[in-house]
């Protein structure tokens, strides 16, 4: 049986960014009471600190570890789509790269019905949030909670890398945040003196010792609670305990673009046929929740090093020393530490593929882990056709959900990958990598030499870039989740605030976007 219910103003479910930012913000107000509450474990893993230790959490009890459903144009293969558990969320397992995406992709949310949401409207928040190590720029904000820093060691095959790039004919981008995104660089990382900066250090932490903020972790959230249509709070069980927590103004899921529908569909919210088959009490129909689903697949070729200088070091003592002495060494790298964004036709109106490379052997999420010297490059689609769901396998609270993403359905998406990974060996042929590059590491056993081995190649490879989205988008039609404001569409004191909302995923890695929803929600309701 529930205790009696403790009242907040606000309940902010999941402590991923948004989450962190949100509760950083309100309790800037001491009169606003805060409750965040987090699934994961009550300690965070020394791992969360040091940069390129990101993959070590996938898999553990930090990570939700969610699988789609096997994909049809992908072999029928299960994809892996980690989720961090922890305070931070996922982008305190992310590789840190900082990418607002496209003007272009704002601007299409507000033609599409998401008023308010353009690039000239959101850019404000980009810079708020902001403080770029750099110093002042154009387009750019310093002092902000989120500190954006060049990589503190570079690997020489990266820099190779954008030679490399502009030899095929890529020009070189020193800010892919900047007036164009086009070429290719080096990526700006949220770290802080070579340590990782999370919306966690940089939201949640300073605000932890504030009265007004109450923080719950291992708090698995249940279901939303309402009266009549309004969301009056939340329950959730707390190690073994259930309990209840009521919301005086308003219940925000921030859990993500898996869990966020997971949770409406739980509540009651959701398409009701699909809610009635699992014995769960309609609370209000909504077609699209837990629809739209996107992300950026990806796969890529590698190559073995002829010098011993990849990341493989990293865990030597030499790096070791390096890096708790003074933060320095290839420990502070992300992996990927080069990139490109690119167009596949020149009738694309802004680019359709970014490249990630990373001076060592990056295969299976870097659960396979060879003991030789290489080097990784991929495209990743930043524009899918391609829409899934997630939805309820049960009505367990505990069950992980259905994802079923139809990755790779479109053929257009397929040719655009075809083109990448193309790019990629000829970015590999070019000159500035003949003393670095050894003999081809065949990720699937088999050279790649006309386009249907590509073909192939990329359906027996194709892997997801961890930016799941769109699956509570904002819109005006029948099948969007939330309004403009991020209200969910025919309820009161309830709203989203995560990647989930995002109508189109945006050009680019999703967690400085997501911070920017967060952001400017936050602006919102400190104005009432």
């Amino acid at each position: 049986m529930s205790r009696a219910a403790q009242s907040y103003d606000y309940i902010l479910v999941g402590a991923g960014s948004a989450g962190c930012v949100l509760a950083g913000r309100l309790t800037e107000e001491a009169s606003v009471r805060v409750l965040l509450l987090e699934a994961g474990a009550a300690r965070e893993p020394m791992a969360t600190r040091i940069p390129a230790a990101f993959s070590k959490l996938f898999k553990t009890r930090h990570d939700w570890a969610y699988f789609t459903e096997p994909e049809p144009a992908l072999d029928g293969r299960r994809l892996y789509v980690p989720r961090g558990k922890l305070l931070g969320g996922s982008g305190a397992m992310n590789a840190m790269i900082y990418i607002r995406g496209n003007p272009l992709d704002y601007d299409g949310w507000a033609a599409a019905g998401a008023d308010g949401w353009s690039w000239a409207e959101v850019l404000p928040f980009f810079i708020r949030s902001e403080d770029q190590g750099r110093g002042a720029m154009p387009g750019h904000g310093t002092g902000g909670p989120l500190r954006v820093e060049d990589l503190r060691c570079i690997n020489p095959m990266s820099a190779a890398f954008v030679e490399a790039c502009a030899e095929v004919g890529i020009a070189r981008n020193t800010d892919f945040n900047g007036a164009l995104q086009d070429g290719a660089g080096f990526y700006q990382v949220t770290q802080k003196g070579g340590r990782r900066w999370s919306a966690a250090n940089a939201y949640l932490f300073p605000a932890m010792h504030r009265k007004n903020l109450e923080v719950r972790r291992e708090a698995h959230v249940l279901s939303v609670s309402f009266e009549g249509r309004r969301a009056v709070g939340v329950e959730y069980l707390e190690r073994g305990e259930k309990k209840r927590a009521r919301a005086e103004r308003e219940v925000v899921l921030c859990a993500g673009a898996i869990a966020s529908p997971q949770i409406l569909l739980l509540s009651g919210i959701g398409p009701p046929r699909d809610l009635s088959r699992l014995g769960i009490a309609v609370v209000h129909p909504l077609e699209g929740v837990g629809h739209n689903l996107q992300d950026h697949p990806c796969s890529g070729v590698a190559f073995v090093a002829k010098e011993p200088i990849s990341l493989l070091n990293a865990e030597r003592p030499a790096a070791l020393l390096r890096y708790f002495a003074g933060r320095g060494g290839p420990l502070t790298s992300n992996v990927g530490e080069g990139g490109a964004f690119v167009r596949s036709t020149p009738d694309q109106k802004a680019p359709d593929l970014q490249f990630h490379f990373g001076p060592t052997l990056y295969i299976e999420h870097g659960f396979n882990r060879p003991d030789v010297h290489g080097m990784s490059l991929g495209p990743a689609l930043l524009t899918p056709r391609s829409r899934g769901t997630v939805s309820l396998a049960s009505a367990d609270p505990f069950a992980a959900p259905r994802i079923a993403g139809n990755y790779l359905s479109h053929d257009s998406e397929l040719k655009a990958l075809v083109f990448g990974i193309r790019l990629a060996q000829r970015i590999f042929a070019a000159k500035a990598f003949d003393r670095l590059r050894g003999e081809e590491y065949l990720l699937d056993g088999a050279p790649l030499k006309t386009d249907a081995d590509v073909e192939a190649h990329l359906r027996r490879t194709t892997e997801l870039f961890y930016h799941p989205a769109g699956t509570c988008k904002m819109g005006k039609d029948e099948l969007a989740v939330v309004d403009p404001e991020l209200r969910v569409r025919g309820l009161e004191g309830l709203r989203v605030a995560d990647a989930s909302v995002m109508p189109v995923v945006v050009r680019g890695n999703t967690n400085a976007p997501t911070i920017m929803i967060a952001e400017r929600l936050a602006s919102w309701l400190a104005d009432r």
